[in-house]
């Protein structure tokens, strides 16, 4: 089966197929973890290493599932092993065997293993296996298609790219980047693609992990951040609004221990207020953004694009998966849409807004570049094709940041 490169994500994995570092690879579920693992393999082929040394492990897959203990994934691994020779050692759904991290350490230390894990995130990456393989394993996040892989992928696919890429940038926002949706034709059936993404992360990931009591209150919580993507967040205005508007019974521990849940199984990512000023990080000021605008879509009956945050969305998106650290910033009593570091001292200011045509509104975009002192370089992306440059500013269109042809 002939798979579409993902090559972003291949080059940070691609120094450490040697290494004896366990290589995680996370991400939402659907995000095309599982056929990160297959490129691996293949590149590993194609590099000359002998197949009967490459020992893969998919543990929901038939021949596999039966596996359910240290012991028997063990056992497995071990009919694999023919000689003293170097392996590499790919283990797909790790989470499906209990107490997995006490073998995957085992084949660590004999220090001729190199071993790859996915899996699900609500444990992956949970406080307790963090612990036990401290300094002992490198993260790598997969994120669902950007928009530049939307595109490649549908012309791997042979599906019709539309000229106008406005068009497809719409079509992208409403679907979303899972890979796997690309395969249907409707949007009807994008969005029950996507909603059934959702309900396999609740059965798979978060109830088999985690106690939720009451299956209601917790959608409840999931709906209105996902309805709130991209709004500045208070725990104690939400606590507020359902106890008072919604009626709902829930304390702040519960609410902040859900919100935690969808962190974990990367159905939302926050991203932290920064202030310019102090230079500190804000405690508790933050906005959380989703993981694919498809889900926000897929659970929603109006499907009208709110351009504004939907487009700070993908950007964010866009701004972490190519591994900028990125705030929202806060200066003086203005916010800049994000502020950015790549690399030790590489900052950027960036403001986002679907169109600064209209006057007034280009006025409240520049308005925060005019309190920055530094000289950082700062960043207007819009839909617009006509762009004003002025006051030091660069104002580049989203399609062209997206595809590559405008770096930040």
């Amino acid at each position: 089966m002939k798979l579409y490169i993902r090559e972003k994500y291949l080059k940070k994995i691609r120094p450490f197929y040697h290494s004896d570092l366990i290589k995680v690879i996370t991400g939402i579920r659907r995000s095309g973890k599982s056929c990160v693992m297959k490129m691996v393999i293949n590149e590993l082929l194609e590099s000359g290493i002998q197949s009967d040394h490459i020992i893969y492990i998919p543990l929901d897959k038939r021949g596999f599932k039966s596996i359910k203990t240290p012991e028997q994934l063990e056992a497995r691994i071990d009919e694999y092993i023919k000689d003293d020779g170097f392996y590499y050692l790919l283990i797909d759904e790790v989470q499906n065997v209990k107490g997995f991290e006490s073998v995957v350490q085992g084949y660590q230390e004999e220090e001729n293993f190199s071993v790859f894990l996915t899996g699900s995130n609500s444990y992956l990456l949970s406080d307790e296996i963090s612990t036990k393989l401290t300094g002992r394993y490198l993260s790598f996040e997969i994120y669902t298609l950007d928009f530049r892989e939307y595109v490649e992928m549908k012309q791997f696919l042979n599906i019709k790219i539309e000229a106008d890429l406005d068009l497809e940038l719409e079509m992208y926002m409403r679907s979303g980047g899972f890979p796997k949706a690309l395969e249907f034709d409707t949007p009807e059936a994008r969005e029950f693609y996507t909603r059934s993404v959702i309900e396999e992360i609740f059965d798979k990931d978060i109830k088999k992990r985690v106690k939720i009591r009451n299956r209601q209150v917790f959608e409840a919580v999931q709906t209105f951040i996902i309805n709130n993507y991209g709004a500045a967040f208070s725990l104690n205005k939400v606590y507020d609004y359902f106890r008072n508007e919604e009626k709902i019974n829930i304390t702040k521990i519960t609410l902040r221990r859900y919100i935690d849940v969808l962190l974990k199984a990367k159905i939302i990512y926050r991203c932290d207020r920064f202030d310019q000023k102090s230079k500190r990080t804000l405690k508790g000021e933050y906005k959380f953004y989703l993981a694919d605008m498809g889900l926000y879509f897929a659970l929603n009956t109006d499907n009208r694009i709110n351009y504004g945050s939907t487009l700070e969305n993908i950007v964010y998106l866009y701004l972490a998966s190519n591994d900028y650290k990125t705030s929202v910033g806060k200066i003086g009593t203005l916010e800049c849409d994000f502020i950015t570091r790549k690399g030790t001292d590489d900052y950027a200011y960036i403001q986002v807004s679907q169109s600064v045509a209209n006057e007034k509104t280009e006025e409240r975009e520049y308005r925060p570049f005019g309190k920055i002192r530094d000289g950082y370089p700062r960043y207007l992306i819009t839909l617009d094709k006509f762009r004003n440059q002025k006051d030091g500013v660069k104002h580049v269109n989203a399609i062209d940041v997206f595809l590559g042809n405008v770096k930040i």
